[in-house]
Parts: C-alpha cells; structure tokens; sequence
C-alpha cells in the first residue's frame, strides 16, 4: 500500500502514534474492508515470531462499528496466520480499551500478560479512554493450530 492510499485517519484511531503506524505499514500486512469505494475498515498484521502473528492495528469506521466487521477481521487474522503455519494470534489493548477488551474475548482470545506502564513509555501524550487513564498493555492471545 503505498503512503497515497493510506487510511491514516482510521489507522490513527487504533493507535495515535503515527510513526508506529508507519513502523506496522513497513513491517506487517495490511488488510482493508471496502464499501462503495470507501476504505471502511483497516487491520495490520505482523510476525511477532516464528509461531505467532500478532494483529497490531485494528479499525473501523465509526457508523460502521456493531455491524461485525471487526469479527470478521479478526477471523481473516486467524485464517491467514494459520495459512502462514502460525500457531497463535496476539493482540494488544490498552487497559482501559474496554470495548477493545470485549471484542478480543468474544473472538476467543484470552488474557495472556501484561506491559506495565507501556503507554507512559511509549506515548508522548497521555491517554484517556472511558474515563481511564491508558497506562498498561493488556496482551491477549488465540491458540489457532
């Protein structure tokens, strides 16, 4: 996907930081849902290691979410990493992405771990979501093979 056609804006939802969207765009697969010639929804996928993808970057439009396209995304992430002879999926969230939390758990993911202070690390500014402040990484993992 070349920077013309980017979904910045939607990319930048998941993950405010531009440079590690970049960082995903140069190292992972990026997958896009279409509708009408509009890009709808985006999910980039990395190799975390020789048995595990991880999804790093996960988005959808905001008057097309509730409608199952992230399901269907997650779903296509499982798929391919299997296809890839992968084992596992990760996927990271903030702790207080509870929405985030839910989707990941009703696709059958389960909390694996914890990156204490990850976004006062990593992030310049501060994030807060529900009215919590996003400090840790909750790591969520599906077995798949």
């Amino acid at each position: 996907m070349n920077n013309d056609h980017v979904p910045y804006k939607l990319l930048l939802e998941a993950d405010p930081s531009k440079e590690m969207v970049d960082n995903y765009l140069l190292e992972g697969s990026c997958f896009v849902v279409v509708y009408k010639e509009d890009i709808i929804g985006v999910m980039i996928i990395t190799e975390a290691s020789q048995y595990e993808n991880e999804i790093v970057n996960l988005a959808i439009k905001e008057k097309y979410r509730g409608k199952g396209l992230a399901k269907q995304l997650i779903t296509s992430a499982c798929d391919y990493s299997r296809k890839k002879g992968k084992q596992s999926v990760i996927v990271g969230t903030g702790n207080s992405s509870i929405n985030q939390l839910a989707l990941y758990q009703k696709c059958g993911f389960r909390i694996d771990y914890v990156k204490k202070n990850y976004f006062l690390e990593n992030y310049a500014g501060s994030i807060v979501e529900n009215g919590i402040p996003c400090l840790d990484m909750v790591m969520l993992k599906k077995i798949i093979g």
